[in-house]
């Protein structure tokens, strides 16, 4: 690819030059019209024989010298006004120039900018949106990484301490090896959660989406939860409108989102764990319900946020996740308790 080096000029110097230019012509193409004038109607002579001149004091007579130095004192004013037309619409660009810069050296607070140009202020919202939006995303990622290395910290420390009990001979080693496994499955779980939901914060990720089965979707992650329902003797209903049920969306996400739903409803359920698929005019509702407890009253508000561990919880990844991967697809996830007290998810996604 071949480059091509071209000179910069301000954007108010281009407007002068131009300006100048067409003014200097116009000045020119007047005083040749108006000198023709005074020469065609001086001493009232229309008849000159052929081949004759006006008399040189004709085309340089007192009206025609004054029309140029009006047209010259016409020229300079122009310059003036058009100098300051340029500067008027050059300032605004810098100024937002100079807030683009202050973004890019991590600087996310909206200006008070107020533009009357209606293309500018147009700009100068989008810029505030985006600012604004890339001041949240910043900060979460702040919370992420210090929650991220909380959560990290206490199983690393935990298998340190077994590692140091079994080196100083004062932990017997069968048991504690198995601690350490355990942690370590804890640890790796934990990672896989982390980078998943790294992955999908990520805003220059891209997906590829498919026409997606939503019915044979739910029942497979049924199935990858079917041995640990059988240990704690659950059994799965299913409730679908349509034996087929097909939604645009990005497979792999929701996939992980229903595992997420289901794995959690067996955490919690004593019996049963309904799960609800339904479509209507204009949206699909997804519904995973178990006959557990329930959530408890403090901890309702907080179910989808980052690192929140209720009773018997994980990590507090989990749920966090299915809810970013629902509102990807323009969608909405709410909880609540039933009225025989179990957990109720509702996933609503538009059609």
């Amino acid at each position: 690819m071949i480059c091509v080096k071209t000179k910069k000029t301000k954007i108010r110097i281009r407007i002068l030059k131009a300006f100048s230019i067409m003014l200097f012509f116009s000045y020119m193409l007047t005083g040749v019209i108006s000198n023709i004038v005074i020469w065609l109607f001086s001493d009232g002579d229309y008849n000159l024989p052929r081949g004759a001149l006006p008399d040189a004091p004709a085309l340089f007579s007192r009206p025609g010298l004054a029309l140029f130095a009006l047209v010259g004192i016409m020229f300079l004013v122009a310059v003036v006004v058009t100098y300051c037309l340029a500067n008027s619409i050059t300032k605004p660009i810098e100024k937002l120039e100079n807030f683009a810069l202050g973004i890019g050296h991590g600087d996310f607070t909206p200006n008070d900018f107020q533009f009357n140009e209606l293309e500018l202020e147009n700009l100068n919202m989008a810029l505030n949106k985006s600012v604004k939006q890339l001041g949240e995303y910043d900060n979460q990622q702040k919370i992420f990484f210090q929650n991220a290395s909380h959560e990290l910290r206490t199983p690393l420390m935990s298998i340190r301490c077994y590692a140091e009990g079994i080196a100083f001979g004062i932990m017997e080693p069968q048991k504690a090896c198995e601690t350490i496994l355990e942690e370590t499955d804890k640890l790796t779980d934990l990672v896989t959660d982390l980078l998943y939901i790294s992955k999908i914060d990520n805003i220059t990720t891209t997906y590829t989406t498919t026409n997606v089965n939503l019915v044979e979707l739910i029942r497979d992650s049924a199935t990858r939860q079917e041995a640990v329902a059988t240990k704690k003797q659950l059994h799965f209903s299913f409730d679908f409108s349509e034996t087929s049920i097909y939604y645009e969306c990005v497979s792999e996400l929701i996939s992980r989102a229903m595992d997420n739903l289901i794995s959690n409803a067996t955490r919690y359920a004593s019996s049963e764990i309904i799960l609800s698929c339904k479509k209507y005019s204009e949206r699909i509702e997804i519904i995973i319900a178990d006959d557990g407890a329930g959530i408890e009253s403090d901890a309702m508000p907080h179910v989808f946020e980052r690192f929140y561990k209720g009773k018997g919880g994980n990590h507090g990844i989990g749920l966090c996740i299915v809810k970013s991967i629902i509102e990807q697809r323009g969608g909405h996830i709410t909880a609540r308790n039933s009225d025989s007290g179990g957990a109720v998810f509702t996933i609503t996604l538009p059609l």
